[in-house]
């Protein structure tokens, strides 16, 4: 589990690295009819890691509209210089994590609340 909380980029050289290719990554969205949007694998990597590292401090879930703020605090300031606008790629990669089964919704809770799916924890 180790080994996938530290995907993101700890190291400065690494990003630096990272954010001079173009490759993109697809990202879904589980509402049916939308398109898929297209974003920069780096930040795609970067905001999946933090959030799998945020979510696996929390036994109850976290509140999706606080999520933006916990990942902006853990960015460093040439990454939330380069990443853009924090919340938006925030709901572009929940959203995709959430159609590949690596976080799901709490059920019934008010506001949005999210939690890793079991079945991501038992293949950790």
């Amino acid at each position: 589990m180790v080994v996938i909380i530290l995907q993101y980029c700890t190291s400065m050289s690494a990003m630096e690295d990272r954010m001079t290719t173009d490759e993109r990554i697809t990202c879904h969205t589980p509402t049916p009819g939308k398109k898929p949007t297209r974003i920069h694998k780096w930040k795609y990597d970067l905001l999946r890691g933090i959030i799998l590292d945020i979510l696996i401090g929390s036994s109850d879930g976290v509140e999706f509209r606080s999520l933006p703020g916990l990942i902006d605090a853990r960015l460093s300031p040439e990454q939330r210089s380069n990443l853009g606008t924090v919340s938006w790629y925030t709901t572009t990669v929940k959203l995709d994590m959430e159609v590949k089964g690596d976080i799901v919704r709490v059920p019934s809770a008010k506001p949005q609340r999210l939690r890793l799916a079991s079945d991501y924890m038992s293949s950790a």
